[in-house]
């Protein structure tokens, strides 16, 4: 059985199984691995495992990145450029309805990964025919979301950081409205949203929490006691489990919700 780490290639971050052989390899190091479109750049994200019968094809890593393989991966990203631009004019020539987001290299350059968006259908046969002939290379047009490209590209969110896409998230979860709704947020999707244009991915993170917080908290509305006297629930703070209550002589007071109890109506559900 091989001995098989997960590697994370090209900007995209595509995680493909290589083959240690007889390298000692620890998560963050850098190797060039043999895979299925040539030779290529990848970073160990999973530690070792032995697979009896891999379910997807398995590459070979053939070394460590050598100082010579990080100038050559270094002139690549020159080449990813000067390819670019090429790629951007000729797109640019046949009028294609698409929008480009980046073009790399395999480490060997024997093949060229060209990534767009696009809303409908784009036959671009003739693009890849031209662009073979001017690149000298093998070329594949890959369509990626509106979501993997904010990833491959990056940013800084709304709360200051780098985009949660591009650090650490591996796969995107579904993210819904009713999602910022459990959490009492603005229904302002200009607000919601990510520079991806879809609703942010850090509205998924917490959705538990909340869900399992309102269960043990009484909901809006409800008849409650309070150490003040009875009162109506207005509103409620997740994150320092407290509820806003309006009292008898209607100001909203804060209590911890420990000190809030259901009147016996709103127990029974009456």
């Amino acid at each position: 059985m091989p001995i098989v780490v997960g590697l994370v290639v090209r900007r995209i971050k595509d995680i493909v199984l290589g083959d240690t052989g007889h390298l000692d390899l620890a998560i963050g190091e850098r190797v060039i691995v043999e895979t299925e479109h040539g030779q290529e750049v990848g970073m160990v994200c999973e530690r070792e495992k032995m697979i009896e019968k891999p379910k997807v094809p398995v590459g070979k890593v053939l070394r460590k990145m050598t100082d010579d393989d990080r100038n050559r991966a270094k002139e690549n990203e020159s080449k990813n450029q000067q390819a670019l631009k090429v790629i951007m004019q000729k797109i640019e020539d046949y009028e294609l309805q698409m929008k480009l987001t980046c073009a790399q290299y395999t480490f060997d350059r024997s093949k060229l990964f060209i990534y767009y968006t696009a809303e409908n259908r784009v036959d671009f046969r003739k693009l890849i025919k031209d662009l073979g002939h001017i690149l000298k290379t093998r070329i594949q047009m890959v369509q990626i979301g509106v979501r993997d490209e904010s990833k491959m590209i990056g940013g800084i969110g709304p709360c200051g950081r780098k985009l949660c896409c591009q650090s650490f998230l591996k796969d995107f979860a579904s993210v819904t409205i009713d999602m910022a709704k459990e959490q009492d947020l603005s229904l302002n999707t200009a607000k919601l949203s990510g520079i991806c244009g879809r609703l942010m991915c850090c509205i998924a993170f917490e959705h538990e929490f909340y869900k399992q917080c309102k269960k043990r908290l009484p909901h809006a509305g409800s008849k409650v006691h309070t150490p003040q006297g009875p009162g109506t629930v207005v509103s409620l703070n997740c994150i320092k489990e407290e509820v806003h209550v309006e009292l008898a002589d209607k100001q909203v007071k804060t209590f911890p919700a420990d000190k809030v109890t259901l009147t016996l109506r709103d127990k029974i559900g009456l």
